[in-house]
């Protein structure tokens, strides 16, 4: 017997992403508040509507839980990366660094807010973007909010082939894309270009951010050149490679950005004064006062360097990550089944961590050898490494609910069939429209489980099925997926949580989605006017 596809079944598991959008974009609730009752009405609608035993969600509650143990291991390290750097000072260094790097204050933004948090995107991922990013941003005087919004943008178009394109082989082996070559490039190339949108909007939307369209205009050539590079660049790998088709592009991105600096037109000092995003309180006279004498630039960011450079040698060198890649902890889970006959299948180890190749060892090997750095220069002393600890902690504690009840009502939604229902209403009732709204199916998912990898290992399948059903070539339909679920990790409540952590901001999420939804939908919803006018009308 299978679920039932009718209005109350479908409006039943809809609620619990309207009553969260409704309390954290029209009631201002911050994550922590929202999350928990979201979670108590999937619970509801999966006892009363879903036949889902008692045991079955504890299982999922179970699956959910360890999941926002692996976002919390980034969570507290990315934290203590910062709070050790922020302790010694050097974000002040940083700041005068970047200023006599290049005087050009939305290049500085440009280069860490898409350049330098697409490159952390492109090997590591999980997150680690905007929790690096955000405070670095606030470093250079963007005031929190946009300090959060501005590397959620930046960071997600490389969200399908970054991290070593972990979301594109799932969604390869979801559907059974290796079977087929011609299909697999075609996917892959459908993909990069939808992404290719996202990532020209973003650089677009930071000028803008900052100062309009005079903003636009002088921040233009950089963005197209980095655009071309990043977009262009991973859509002409994916044909070749699709492991290394953003991490590439990124690294060649990141050193233009840098050459751009050097330029006539970047090389000269230019900022807008009134500029919205900035807070001038921590650019002005008296900003950088009580700096660590004797540090310079490369010494200030000497966490983050050594972040960079151990995370590369691990999952760039094969030998060394299929060594230190061994070690997995992760927990069984038995076959469980609804009352409506949906199973999820039994795991041996449920969503294994690789301890050693994950961003929480990175992250704390970075932050503890960089204060021993620290130390050692006479910056810092070894009292001062408990206090950065503990304070590290108590602004993790706070996310930690969030976190947990935003993934446990995943799971209750995916594990009792809630989320297969709602993309199956949507095409059902719009038929060959359905191509309009394929990447917000993509979109959705990344939403809701807080990751385009999840994304697709949840709604691939179903997007093939679909696109055959409804006469379509399944190699736009598969790209719009993972393109939507790119573009969907802008509004990924745990990446939102993140930043909000790592920027101070905690309890602001309801205003952060607010500012970025609307960019964020209208892009999936370009994208599938594209895939529409290409699938139906041409």
């Amino acid at each position: 017997m299978e679920i039932p596809l009718n209005l109350l079944m479908w409006v039943a598991a809809f609620a619990p992403i309207v009553v969260l959008m409704i309390l954290m974009l029209g009631f201002q609730w911050g994550a922590a508040k929202a999350a928990p009752v979201g979670m108590l009405i999937a619970l509801v609608t999966a006892l009363a509507l879903y036949k889902a035993t008692p045991g079955l969600l504890l299982l999922e509650a179970g699956k959910g839980l360890w999941s926002a143990v692996t976002v919390l291991l980034v969570v507290w390290p990315a934290i203590l990366i910062y709070e050790v750097s922020d302790h010694v000072g050097a974000f002040k260094v940083f700041r005068k660094g970047m200023q006599n790097f290049t005087p050009n204050e939305l290049l500085q933004i440009i280069i860490i807010g898409w350049v330098f948090v697409s490159f952390l995107q492109g090997i590591t991922g999980f997150g680690v973007p905007v929790a690096v990013g955000a405070p670095l941003l606030v470093g250079l005087g963007v005031n929190p909010l946009y300090a959060v919004i501005i590397p959620l943008c930046g960071h997600a178009w490389g969200n399908t082939f970054g991290t070593l394109a972990v979301a594109w082989d799932q969604l390869v082996a979801t559907t059974n894309l290796s079977e087929d070559p011609a299909m697999l490039l075609a996917t892959a190339a459908w993909a990069a270009a939808f992404i290719w949108i996202w990532n020209a909007i973003t650089g677009v939307a930071i000028c803008w951010f900052y100062g309009g369209m005079k903003a636009l205009k002088k921040g233009f050539p950089a963005i197209a050149l980095i655009s071309l590079i990043q977009g262009g660049g991973q859509l002409a790998l994916s044909q070749v490679n699709q492991t290394l088709a953003c991490f590439v592009p990124c690294c060649i991105a990141l050193v233009v950005s840098v050459l751009l600096g050097r330029t006539k037109m970047y090389g000269e000092a230019w900022s807008i004064e009134e500029s919205p995003i900035m807070d001038r309180s921590k650019t002005g006279a008296g900003a950088d006062v009580d700096m660590p004498e004797g540090m310079n630039m490369a010494q200030a960011f000497f966490p983050y360097i050594l972040l960079t450079a151990v995370t590369l040698f691990v999952l760039l060198i094969p030998p060394v990550k299929n060594f230190m890649g061994q070690f997995k902890i992760g927990f069984a889970f038995p076959e469980t089944v609804t009352g409506y006959n949906y199973v999820n299948a039994a795991a041996e180890q449920y969503s294994p961590v690789a301890l050693f190749t994950h961003a929480f060892f990175f992250l704390m090997l970075s932050s503890c050898i960089g204060y021993l750095f620290f130390m050692k220069h006479g910056w810092a002393d070894a009292k001062g490494f408990g206090t950065v600890l503990k304070k590290s902690v108590e602004e993790t504690i706070p996310s930690a609910v969030a976190v947990i009840a935003f993934l446990v009502m995943s799971r209750l939604m995916g594990g009792t069939g809630q989320t297969v229902v709602l993309a199956r209403g949507i095409a059902q009732v719009l038929g060959k429209g359905y191509a309009a709204l394929a990447p917000v199916v993509g979109t959705l998912g990344s939403f809701m489980t807080s990751s385009n990898m999840a994304s697709n290992v949840l709604f691939g399948e179903f997007q093939m099925t679909t696109a055959k059903l409804l006469g379509f070539d399944p190699a736009p339909i598969l790209g719009a997926q993972t393109a939507g679920g790119a573009i969907g990790n802008t509004i990924c409540p745990g990446n939102i949580i993140l930043g909000t952590t790592t920027a101070g901001i905690l309890g602001k999420e309801g205003l952060v989605l607010r500012k970025i939804l609307p960019l964020t939908l209208a892009t999936a919803i370009i994208v599938g006017v594209i895939l529409f006018i290409t699938l139906v009308v041409l």
